[in-house]
C-alpha cells in the first residue's frame, strides 16, 4: 500500500501575490480546458500559490501540471471533508496519466479561479456523494491528454514516431533503442504542442486499472493525525478578530434591542454587529472574549408566532397529514387502494422519525477579509461556488473581486453546501472592520439550535396479500417536512415536490425502487414547520429507507415467508437491487442458523445511483439492543479506492446507528430543546458493532459511495430488533420504543 502525504501549510493557505505569468516553477506541463482571458492577463491576475497558474499561449488545461523534478500535481475542484475525494480523482488522473504514484499532489482550484477560466473545472459542489461519479470523466480525459501530449513531447526530441514509445511511471521508453526520458524533462515541450481532442480519447478499462480500483491509503492523512492540518476554526491570520454568533433562539424571531454599553469594557471586546433582523455577533480580540461577552450582552428577542409551537403539535400535524389526499400522487399504478382493500389479509403500519442535527466535528465558521471593493473569504465548505456567491450577494461586491479559499471541513455531511449562512454572517460582520480579517465561529450550542436538520415524517404504509401470501398492492403516504420548501422553493413544480420520496422513483439513476408490485400508490404530503431542514447524510433515503424496509418485513411476517425470499419474489425487474441483496445475504450466511438469542434482520435500498443491503444480527436483553455484526453489500459500479469504500460505509454505521438510537432533536415553545452534546450524544466507538463488507462493482456506472449505505442499516437493525422481541418497531429514535443501545 502506497501512502503519499501531503502537508498544506498555514502559508499556503493565506493569500499570497503570484502573478500569473511566464513558466510555473521554472518550466512544465499544465493541462486543462480554455485560457484566461487576455484582459485579465494584462490586468496582472492573481492566485493562491496553493494553486499556481501558467497560462499563456503554452497553456492547454488546468487540470495537471508536472514540474521538472517529477512532481505531479493534479488539480482538484472538489471539496474535501474525509470522504477520501481528493485521494480518489488523484487515482483515476494518475491511471491515465501513468505517472509515479508516490510523485503526485495535489492542489485545490479557488471559485475565483474557476469563474475568470469559464469555470473549466465545472462545479465545486461536494453533496448528494458525486465528488468523484460526475467528475471522473472530464479529469481522466484531460490526464489522458497529458499523456499524450508528453509521449509527444518525447517522440518530437528523440525525432521518433510515437508508437514506438511506452511509458510505465512517468517514465518514457523508446522501445526500439531503449533510450529513457521522464515526464519532467519534456514538459516544458509538451506545454508548447496542441491538445488532443478530449473527446476523441480512449480511456482506460475499469476492469484493467492499475492506480485507480487499489486500496491505497489517503495521501492527506499525516497533518490530520499530527495535528499540523489547519481547519477554520484553526486559521490565524494577522492582526485578526473573532466573532461570536447568536441568532433568535426562536426560528422566525426578531431583534427587538441589545445593550451594547453593558459589555463594552469587557475584555477584548471590539463591538456588537447586528447581522440581520434575528441575528448578531459580539466582536472581540479572541474568539473566548467574544464568547462570553455575548453570553453576558442583554438581549430582548421577539420571540413571534413559532414560540407557541411545541413537539405534540408538530407530530400531531404529521399525523393528521396521514388522514390527508396527498399533495401529488408520484407513482400510481393500478388501483392500490381498491386492491388492498378487497385482500384477504390487510397490513397497515405508521413509522415516526425525527429531526436531526448535523453535529459536525467543527462547528460552523468562515473568515472573511474586506479591502476596499475586494473580499476574501476562508472557508470550510462542501460548494465552492456557493461560498463565492454568497461572499458576493453579502457585501455587495461584484464576483470577479471576490475569492473563496476552501479549507478542508471537518465534517460537512450536507450543512455546509446549499446552505451558507455562515459565509454570509462572517462578510457581513467584517463589513465592520473594513482591512481587517474576521473570523465568525458558531458556539456549539448555536450550531445544535441554529441548524439546517434532518427533515421530521411519518409514514403511513398499506399493502394487501392474497391467500398465498402474494402482494397484491402497496400504497406508501408521507407526511413531513419539504427541503425544498426551505432551501429551493423553485424546486416545488404546482405544489408537488418529489425529492421527499427519494428512494420510490420509478426509474433510476438516483434513488429507484428495488420492487414491482401489482399495484402501488405513493404520496406526499407536505407538511412544514418553522423549523428549517435541509440535506443530511442520506437526504430522504434514510426516512424512506426505515418506512419502506421496515414495512416490507412487517409484510413478509403477515405472508408468513423468510424476509429474503419474500423480497426476491419482487425484485425480478431489478437485478442490481437483487444483487446486493443475495450478496449481503450469502455474506452472512442467512440460511444457517445463529446462537441461541441471536437474531437477524434485513434491507436493501438505491440511493445515490448506488445499491447497497444490509444484514443486521442482534440480541436484546432488558431492552438494551446488542449489535454483534453487520454485513453490508455495495454495487458502486466502479470502485475506485476499494479502502475508502469501506471507510466511508463504516462512517455511515456510525451517523445512522446514532440516528436510531440517541435522542432526538425536539421542540418546546419554539425552541430546539437539545443545546449540547450532553442533551444531544454521539455514538460512543464501543457500541460500533463488527462491520464486513462485500463489494460487487459492475463496471457499467458510476455511483456515489459515502451515502447510499446509511439508509439501510437503520431498517436492518429494527427488523433484527423486531424478530427479537417479537414485535414491530415503528418510531424512532428507538427509546421511544423503550430500547437502548448498548
Amino acid at each position: 500500500m502506497t501512502n503519499n502525504n501531503q502537508n498544506i501549510s498555514l502559508e499556503n493557505l493565506a493569500r499570497r501575490d503570484f502573478i500569473i505569468k511566464g513558466t510555473l516553477l521554472g518550466g512544465g506541463l499544465m493541462l486543462g480546458i480554455g485560457a484566461i482571458p487576455d484582459s485579465a492577463y494584462a490586468a496582472g491576475v492573481q492566485c493562491d500559490p496553493n494553486t499556481p497558474t501558467k497560462f499563456g499561449d503554452n497553456e492547454v488545461n488546468a487540470w495537471v501540471s508536472i514540474t521538472p523534478d517529477e512532481t505531479v500535481y493534479i488539480r482538484i475542484a472538489r471539496s474535501e471533508m474525509g470522504q477520501g475525494t481528493r485521494t480518489g480523482l488523484a487515482q483515476l488522473v494518475t491511471e491515465e496519466l501513468e505517472c509515479n504514484w508516490k510523485k503526485v499532489k495535489t492542489q485545490s482550484a479557488t471559485p475565483g479561479q474557476s469563474l475568470t477560466r469559464k469555470r473549466v473545472w465545472g462545479e465545486h459542489g461536494t453533496g448528494g456523494s458525486r465528488g468523484i461519479r460526475i467528475s471522473e470523466d472530464y479529469v481522466r480525459r484531460g490526464a489522458a491528454a497529458a499523456r499524450i501530449m508528453l509521449l509527444e513531447a518525447a517522440a518530437k526530441q528523440w525525432n521518433v514516431p510515437v508508437s514506438e514509445l511506452k511509458v510505465d511511471k512517468g517514465v518514457i521508453t523508446h522501445t526500439a533503442t531503449g533510450r529513457k526520458t521522464t515526464y519532467g524533462k519534456v514538459a516544458q515541450l509538451a506545454s508548447t504542442l496542441t491538445p488532443p481532442d478530449p473527446k476523441s480519447i480512449m480511456l482506460r478499462n475499469p476492469r484493467e486499472w492499475k492506480v485507480a480500483g487499489q486500496p491505497y491509503a489517503r495521501i492527506d492523512t499525516a497533518n490530520k493525525v499530527n495535528g499540523t492540518k489547519v481547519y477554520g476554526t484553526d486559521l490565524q491570520l494577522p492582526n485578526m478578530l473573532c466573532a461570536s454568533v447568536k441568532a433568535c433562539p426562536v426560528f422566525g424571531g426578531k431583534l427587538v434591542s441589545y445593550d451594547e454599553a453593558k459589555i463594552k469594557s469587557m475584555r477584548g471586546v471590539k463591538g456588537v454587529v447586528k447581522i440581520n433582523d434575528s441575528t448578531l455577533a459580539v466582536v472581540a480580540d479572541t474568539w473566548w472574549h467574544a464568547n462570553t461577552a455575548l453570553n453576558a450582552l442583554p438581549i430582548v428577542w421577539d420571540e413571534g408566532a413559532g414560540a407557541k409551537t411545541s413537539q405534540p403539535a408538530i407530530e400531531k400535524m404529521l399525523r393528521d397529514g396521514l388522514d390527508e389526499q396527498g399533495d401529488f400522487w408520484q407513482r400510481k399504478e393500478g388501483d392500490a387502494p381498491a386492491a388492498i382493500n378487497s385482500a384477504n389479509k390487510k397490513v397497515e403500519a405508521i413509522y415516526y422519525t425525527p429531526f436531526r442535527a448535523h453535529v459536525t466535528m467543527e462547528p460552523m465558521n468562515a473568515t472573511v477579509k474586506i479591502v476596499g471593493n475586494r473580499a476574501e473569504a476562508w472557508v470550510p465548505t462542501q460548494n465552492g461556488e456557493g461560498s463565492h456567491a454568497a461572499l458576493s450577494e453579502a457585501t455587495g461586491i461584484p464576483l470577479a473581486n471576490c475569492e473563496v479559499y476552501k479549507l478542508d471541513s471537518g465534517c460537512g455531511l450536507g450543512r455546509r453546501g446549499s446552505t451558507q449562512d455562515f459565509t454570509t454572517f462572517a462578510a457581513k460582520v467584517a463589513q465592520q472592520y473594513p482591512g481587517v480579517p474576521v473570523k465568525a465561529i458558531w458556539s456549539r450550542e448555536e450550531d445544535l439550535t441554529h441548524d439546517y436538520y434532518h427533515p421530521i415524517a411519518m409514514a403511513k404504509m398499506s399493502a394487501g396479500l392474497d391467500n398465498a401470501g402474494n402482494l397484491t398492492g402497496m400504497h406508501i403516504k408521507v407526511s413531513g417536512q419539504s427541503i425544498n420548501a426551505t432551501l429551493a422553493p423553485t424546486a416545488i413544480k404546482n405544489g408537488k415536490d418529489e425529492r421527499q420520496l427519494q428512494g420510490l422513483y420509478e426509474k433510476g439513476p438516483d434513488a429507484q425502487l428495488g420492487y414491482t408490485f401489482p399495484t402501488l400508490l405513493t404520496e406526499y404530503v407536505m407538511k412544514n414547520t418553522h423549523v428549517p431542514v435541509g440535506p443530511w447524510r442520506g437526504v430522504n433515503t434514510n426516512q424512506n429507507g426505515i418506512f419502506m424496509e421496515c414495512f416490507m418485513d412487517e409484510c413478509a411476517k403477515a405472508a408468513g415467508k423468510d424476509p429474503v425470499q419474500f423480497r426476491q419474489a419482487l425484485m425480478k425487474s431489478h437485478p442490481k437491487h437483487l444483487g446486493v441483496l443475495n450478496a449481503a445475504a450469502k455474506k452472512a450466511n442467512w440460511d444457517k442458523p445463529l446462537p441461541a438469542g441471536t437474531y437477524r434482520g434485513v434491507a436493501q435500498f438505491m440511493g445515490y445511483a448506488s445499491y447497497s443491503a444490509c444484514v443486521a444480527e442482534v440480541s436484546v436483553k432488558n431492552n438494551v439492543v446488542n449489535i454483534s455484526r453487520l454485513v453490508f453489500a455495495l454495487d458502486c459500479g466502479h470502485v475506485v479506492n476499494p479502502y475508502l469504500t469501506r471507510e466511508q460505509i463504516e462512517g455511515s454505521v456510525a451517523m445512522a446507528l446514532g440516528a436510531i438510537f440517541n435522542p432526538e432533536i425536539t421542540v418546546e415553545n419554539g425552541r430546539i430543546k437539545q443545546q449540547n452534546l450532553d442533551t444531544y450524544p454521539l455514538l460512543k466507538l464501543a457500541s460500533t458493532p463488527r462491520i464486513e463488507t462485500v463489494l460487487v462493482p459492475t463496471y457499467d456506472f458510476w455511483g456515489g459511495v459515502g451515502e447510499p449505505t446509511i439508509c439501510v442499516v437503520g431498517p436492518a437493525v429494527a427488523n433484527a430488533i423486531s424478530a427479537a422481541i417479537g414485535r414491530p418497531v415503528r418510531n424512532f429514535p428507538l427509546s421511544r420504543e423503550g430500547l437502548s443501545l448498548a
